[in-house]
């Protein structure tokens, strides 16, 4: 019988957790979780109650005060000793979660992984906020992008740039730089843009505040938060009735709906 890629038991899981709340993550990622031997987690990013579904006996590796080298070479150790090992990471993995340089030592190492997609914070604000991204004739392009910090933004994806789409964006580890970023949108957005601020969606004391785009670095200062921030900026959050798709459109035919039917 060939497995398929789901059924395929690898030495190292990938495991996005999603954006905090434990039931969140994926039925795949939970029951990779109640298997493995060893669970490498960032206790700053992720909640401790997504370890619940683990085994008494696993041993788990908090990797917030180490840098890479010290934690994936024991990573590596655990994996070649048999164990099955977790790397358990907020959000999704394949989004600012330094999953290339992992990856890279991986393949290097000749280690297999796989890698299991996880809940993002913009989907879990998108549905706290009761709100779709991409709203018929009024907004068609989802942007996810982050402020020029510690880490460089090519120059062609300057935050004043993309902003010329005024499409839905959704800036990620920026609150540092939020009065500059918010100064770089408004060159191309309307100041009465709708905005929300949202701070670690899913944890307990989860905030999400929304205003206007030029109230976007008040409101983050009022609120006092400097990280885990994520703000949607977009003409999405505000509505709009008359928007409808034309996928269940009366008058539009499809192969599953052939005119004669329409």
């Amino acid at each position: 019988m060939t497995l398929s890629q789901s059924d395929r038991p690898y030495p190292i899981s990938i495991v996005g957790a999603g954006p905090g709340a434990p039931d969140l993550i994926t039925v795949r990622g939970q029951r990779l979780l109640t298997q493995a031997d060893v669970v490498f987690y960032t206790g700053s990013l992720v909640p401790e109650q997504m370890l619940e579904s683990c085994r008494p006996d696993v041993e788990v590796i908090d990797t917030r005060s180490l840098v890479l080298e010290t934690w994936r070479s024991q990573l590596v150790e655990r994996a070649r000793a048999g164990k099955k090992v977790v790397r358990l990471q907020d959000g999704d993995p394949c989004l600012y979660g330094a999953l290339h340089e992992l990856m890279v030592y991986l393949l290097a190492e000749h280690l297999e992984f796989e890698i299991v997609p996880g809940v993002s914070a913009f989907q879990a604000a998108a549905a706290h906020l009761k709100t779709e991204l991409t709203v018929p004739n009024l907004v068609q392009t989802i942007i996810l992008t982050r402020t020029q910090g510690k880490t460089d933004v090519p120059s062609r994806e300057d935050l004043s740039q993309l902003a010329a789409h005024q499409a839905s964006l959704c800036l990620y580890l920026s609150a540092h730089h939020c009065a500059k970023a918010q100064a770089q949108l408004l060159d191309h957005y309307p100041a009465d843009t709708p905005m929300a601020l949202c701070y670690r969606l899913g944890w307990p004391d989860e905030q999400v505040i929304v205003g206007q785009l030029d109230q976007m670095t008040d409101l983050t200062r009022t609120a006092n938060l400097t990280r885990t921030v994520l703000y949607v900026i977009s003409p999405a959050l505000a509505g709009s009735a008359a928007a409808r798709s034309r996928l269940y459109s009366g008058d539009h035919a499809h192969i599953f709906r052939p005119k004669s039917q329409v």
